[in-house]
């Protein structure tokens, strides 16, 4: 066993999952810098609804979903193929996503389930999405049914835009997002 080659791609699957965590994390917290973060700036990005580079993917996703009440982004099996020596690599990366809808005043919850399907490579000394393409292997809507959350008093909810206990740290405070 080489152990520098072992090591090179160990390194790098790493730094390619912290670009993938940076995406969905980027998403659900509505962090811009984040999320664009996990490309590299001439990555070629096709959601269906839109194609383009990273920046304007990132643009397109980020108004989406400011236009939501929530969403949740959840990671499943991530596969990888690294060639370390050719700097490249490929992945097919499953996914869930929540996304709370208001529309003429009531709630609903879109549910899809997918998968990216990934090129990456290591350029300017670091790994990032180079190619991504969604691909949506089902999809729901139902009406909202989760508002006895907002009746529970002592639960903790999320919030949006960095105002929840998972960005604030603030042990003291006691608020969470509500």
């Amino acid at each position: 066993m080489d152990m520098e080659r072992e090591l090179r791609d160990l390194i790098a699957r790493r730094d390619i999952s912290k670009a993938i965590h940076a995406y969905m994390r980027g998403q659900d917290r509505l962090d811009h810098a984040l999320q664009l973060s996990a490309f590299h700036p001439d990555a070629d990005v096709d959601c269906g609804l839109l194609r383009g580079d990273a920046k304007a993917y990132t643009d397109f996703a980020q108004g989406f979903l400011a236009n939501l009440e929530g969403s949740q982004h959840i990671l499943g099996q991530i596969d990888m193929d690294i060639d370390c020596d050719a700097g490249t690599g490929r992945g097919e990366v499953y996914f869930f996503a929540w996304h709370r809808l208001l529309e003429d005043g009531v709630s609903y919850d879109l549910i899809m389930a997918g998968r990216y399907i990934d090129e990456y490579s290591f350029e300017d000394r670091r790994w990032a999405i180079k190619r991504r393409r969604e691909l949506i292997d089902w999809a729901r809507k139902d009406s909202a049914s989760d508002d006895m959350l907002r009746e529970m008093t002592q639960i903790h909810l999320s919030g949006r835009n960095g105002n929840d206990f998972s960005q604030t740290r603030d042990w003291a405070s006691g608020i969470s997002g509500r």
